[in-house]
């Protein structure tokens, strides 16, 4: 008998428990959309004087925000799944296909690859339960710059209104979970106690009337 690589239940036999690869074969098919999920966040967000007003800057700040483009560039979602991928065919003693196409190709070909996998990968490789917590891992990675977690949500406030040493603003999204004190920003782990509600309040509707226009 084994254990789940994944959640450590008991595996039978297998690698991945019957719950554990159907999560991961849920992950490995959103994989394209998160990607495109985090388009609209590359742009950095305006920045601001420490008195709370918007300002100019005498340097310009990067074009893009450099965590999402992380995630979307060569490194990131697409070169996980094709690592990924590339172990796999290794293990089998196989040559992984190359790698070809737009970014957003190459996520979709390397999730379908691991997900026709599944059921052989589940039963019997070893390094399952690595990929299934990678994986995961890497969806919430996403879900803290979109805010699409998958657990209680809670109360939608807006963009993260810190600002980085760059002078660029966070602009993650904030929630209230419920029964929640304090609001902690899901990136930058920044804190806003209930005696800054007012003025947070204020900052996110500034910045978010900013990228409206």
């Amino acid at each position: 008998m084994t254990t789940c690589g994944m959640c450590e239940t008991v595996a039978g036999t297998a690698q991945l428990c019957t719950s554990c690869t159907r999560a991961l074969d849920k992950r490995l098919g959103r994989m394209p959309r998160l990607y495109a999920a985090l388009a609209p966040f590359l742009t950095p967000t305006a920045t601001r004087e420490p008195g709370g007003t918007p300002a100019g800057r005498t340097e310009a700040p990067l074009p893009v925000v450099e965590h999402v483009l992380d995630l979307r560039g060569p490194g990131g979602i697409v070169g996980i799944l094709e690592d990924w991928r590339a172990a796999m065919y290794r293990d089998r003693g196989q040559t992984a296909p190359a790698s070809t196409g737009a970014i957003e190709t190459r996520i979709a070909h390397a999730a379908d690859t691991l997900r026709s996998n599944l059921p052989a990968i589940a039963a019997e490789w070893p390094a399952a339960g690595l990929l299934a917590r990678e994986i995961r891992d890497l969806e919430q990675a996403v879900a803290t710059i979109t805010g699409a977690v998958n657990r209680p949500r809670g109360t939608r406030l807006g963009p993260c209104p810190a600002q980085h040493a760059d002078g660029t603003l966070c602009g993650a999204t904030l929630r209230l979970a419920p029964g929640a004190r304090v609001i902690t920003c899901p990136w930058c782990a920044t804190t806003y106690p209930p005696a800054t509600w007012t003025g947070l309040h204020a900052l996110i509707a500034h910045d978010t009337q900013d990228a409206v226009a």
